[in-house]
């Protein structure tokens, strides 16, 4: 409790904020990668108190948003399989696809069961031998140790029902898709801390150089979002291309490196399609040969699955920077968070469900 009241404190924002108030110059656009730092942001009003010279844009790092449709849909007929018990986490459950979600399957009868670990699938997996168990893997680099962890567990048992439906995504090549746009407007990031303390920021630091942008790590409390903006302007107003950390109590240059040994062991790099922004060549993991008996994809033959996107959501502009929740003309009727046509009004990470949460508009 003692750093979350810190890093709520009023005042110390606010001296933040007037810090960056009097060094800045000239406007700037800064991208926030992770979509819980867009809810903090929001939550808190930060944009809001922020001089107008800077505008915040909202990026692809909700997991869950970015999730393609195909994956979506393949996960759907998965779990509508009678001898399947699908496991996933709870904020997947919600997540519309071509015409349902998995709280629809498990309304007609479909075994879908909310884990809070890929272990509790594993386990799961055990206790019904004769049934085929399913974890839906999704995520950043944050949430691979334990999927590949998962993956290592069933094969040490000799678990032939256990697999996993694996939707990996990555941030470095998202940020350099966006870099490489000619829409692009962000001119300096603030990078996911969580995402950093498994795979530290040393990554980062080409792209800083290449592009001729800062990057810095952030955390996701108010003063930790206002001193990574704090960070990222010093460095736009001196002009300096760097990654750098404002998050130190998480997160160093190298990262976790047993996890990311695991990660290197079971996944390997592959072209991944990102929902409404299209493929984004070398951005996701998936399974390495060898493991390739846990790959449920492959395991139910559901890889020819091709659906297309609703016309009316502009999720993937929102997901790039180039539009905000409020630029939709379906944001809060009829896109709602009871009834919502993309994902990222129904994530708990979602940059259209921060603004329906807290009012804006």
């Amino acid at each position: 409790m003692k750093y979350v009241r810190e890093y709520r404190d009023e005042d110390l924002v606010r001296t933040a904020v007037d810090e960056i108030r009097k060094g800045i110059t000239q406007p700037w656009v800064i991208m926030e990668i992770c979509g819980g730092q867009t809810h903090s942001i929001v939550r808190y009003g930060l944009d809001q108190l922020l001089p107008s010279e800077i505008e915040l844009v909202h990026g692809p790092g909700c997991p869950v948003c970015v999730t393609s449709l195909e994956i979506i849909d393949k996960a759907l007929a998965i779990a509508s399989r009678p001898e399947v018990i699908f496991t996933s986490y709870g904020d997947m459950l919600r997540v519309p696809g071509s015409g349902r979600d998995l709280f629809s399957v498990r309304a007609r009868g479909g075994d879908v069961r909310v884990v809070y670990s890929p272990l509790d699938a594993v386990k799961i997996a055990r206790e019904n031998p004769e049934r085929e168990v399913v974890f839906f893997a999704i995520g950043f680099e944050t949430t691979a140790p334990a999927n590949a962890m998962s993956v290592l567990q069933a094969q040490n048992l000799g678990l032939k029902n256990y697999s996993v439906l694996v939707a990996h995504v990555c941030v470095p090549p998202a940020i350099r898709a966006i870099l490489g746009s000619p829409e692009n407007r962000v001119q300096g990031f603030l990078a996911a801390g969580h995402v950093c303390a498994v795979m530290g920021y040393w990554e980062y630091t080409p792209l800083a150089e290449e592009f001729s942008v800062p990057i810095v790590v952030t955390g996701f409390e108010p003063l930790d979002i206002a001193q990574g903006i704090l960070m990222t302007v010093k460095h736009l107003e001196a002009g300096k291309a760097v990654a750098d950390n404002a998050y130190k109590r998480a997160v160093t240059y190298e990262g976790n490196k047993p996890a990311q040994k695991v990660i290197q062991r079971v996944f390997m790099d592959c072209d991944r399609k990102w929902r409404g922004i299209g493929i984004i060549p070398g951005s996701g993991w998936c399974l390495r040969p060898e493991y390739a008996a846990f790959d449920a994809e492959n395991r139910f033959e559901v890889s020819d699955i091709q659906p297309e996107e609703s016309p009316v959501c502009i999720a993937g502009l929102i997901l790039q920077g180039l539009k905000k929740p409020l630029d939709c003309p379906a944001f809060g009727n009829p896109c709602s968070p009871e009834k919502p046509l993309g994902a990222t009004m129904v994530s708990s990470e979602g940059a259209c469900a921060a603004y329906y949460s807290y009012g804006r508009g």
